[in-house]
């Protein structure tokens, strides 16, 4: 990897660190101020809907300022939400916290760092390499949102063994939260510069705009789906469906980061072979229909093997997907492409939180799984429908 490359892989670990372990810790947080599973939900939607709007105004201005300075913006917000979310107690003021802050409960990576740091690092290889680098990318953002989850475990144990007082445990992670940020603010200080008259074009959306649209209509139809099963309220039906401790909840969203990275990893090779949509899809159904499976488990081991399963699958799509936008716009489109993509993807996963919620509040059957799983397997359906005859230039030249 070019230098450049290695620090926004870097930057991404360590965010995804920070996110890995503030999306379980949350819902245990909330419930414990007293909040109810729909209260939870509705903060979760203020978290995605601030995180939507954030990543559309990076998208209207990503052509007029340089990437770094946003990132430098963001990196400063991330700090004050981790700080805010430390001292605040009360609904309301966390509520609009959530909503201008950076703190992603999904465990996934839905932020304004996302488009910035995707367009950088698709300017950063050639075209026959930049899928084995989004891999690279998303699998440390998984290996080290697995190891934040298991971090919290940790913590919570140490807490424990100390006597401390367990929402200031919390109010000491979400502090760390925004150190991360100020971690990954130094990091991007790194960047190298790129020398006058090299700088890569960046103008809004041209000539791939009506391919842009149509993806980022498919994508927020399948992030609508995610949103019913966000990290945290995933954790959360764990907690209230089987009473899963803290401890084993952290371990297993820990390994099923580990399989998630892995599968990430093994994205590049597959999608050589049988090009990216095909990875997309015929990696993305199966994983979906386990989750469903999920809902009727009749035991916690089997429920856990399913979730399991479902990790070494649902996330090879996600570097595919990144490299597949990348591919099929023209460089000068592509910071603009990556927020166009992402801000409804982010709208549509903010709406669902609301609804899982107050689904887990009227009924113990996990309905959030049932839906979701198969608002995803639609996506995937329609996704193989309308692209399976676009292919990226690599994909253009071996056919």
């Amino acid at each position: 990897m070019t230098p450049a490359a290695r620090i926004l892989v870097a930057a991404r670990g360590l965010r995804a660190f920070g996110d890995g372990f503030i999306a379980l810790l949350l819902p245990v947080y909330l419930t414990r101020l007293g909040f109810s599973p729909f209260q939870v939900g509705a903060l979760t939607t203020a978290t995605l809907l601030g995180s939507a709007v954030l990543t559309l105004g990076v998208g209207l201005v990503a052509h007029r300022i340089a990437p770094r300075r946003l990132l430098f913006a963001a990196c400063v917000l991330m700090l004050a939400t981790g700080l805010a979310f430390a001292g605040v107690r009360d609904f309301w003021p966390l509520m609009v916290v959530g909503f201008v802050g950076t703190l992603n409960p999904s465990g996934g990576d839905v932020s304004p760092f996302l488009p910035l740091e995707q367009a950088l690092l698709a300017h950063a290889g050639p075209d026959d390499q930049r899928t084995r680098l989004f891999a690279r990318y998303s699998l440390t953002g998984s290996l080290l949102g697995a190891a934040g989850a298991l971090g919290l475990g940790a913590a919570a144990k140490l807490g424990g063994l100390v006597g401390a007082d367990p929402l200031a445990v919390a109010r000491a992670l979400f502090v760390l939260y925004g150190l991360i940020g100020m971690a990954v603010f130094l990091l991007y200080r790194a960047l190298p510069a790129i020398p006058v008259g090299e700088e890569p074009v960046r103008e809004p959306l041209g000539p791939s705009r009506k391919r842009v649209l149509m993806l980022a209509g498919l994508f927020s139809l399948d992030s609508f789906g995610g949103g019913f099963l966000v990290q945290s309220l995933l954790a959360l039906w764990l907690f209230r469906t089987w009473g899963l401790s803290l401890g084993a909840a952290s371990a297993f969203f820990f390994w099923a980061g580990v399989l998630t990275a892995f599968s990430q990893l093994a994205s590049s090779r597959l999608a050589a072979r049988i090009g990216l949509i095909n990875t997309m899809v015929f990696t993305h159904i199966p994983a979906q229909l386990c989750l469903i499976a999920v809902a009727f488990a009749p035991s916690l081991p089997i429920a856990i093997t399913l979730l399991l399963v479902r990790s070494s699958l649902s996330a090879m799509d996600v570097p595919a997907r990144t490299s597949y936008v990348m591919a099929i716009v023209t460089p000068p489109e592509r910071a603009a492409a990556a927020s166009v993509t992402n801000v409804p993807r982010s709208l549509a996963s903010a709406l669902s939180p609301s609804l899982a919620g107050a689904l887990l509040t009227l009924s113990p059957f996990a309905w959030p799984l049932v839906i979701g799983g198969g608002l995803k397997i639609a996506y995937d359906l329609l996704l193989l429908v309308m692209f399976r005859t676009v292919k990226p230039p690599e994909e253009q030249r071996t056919s």
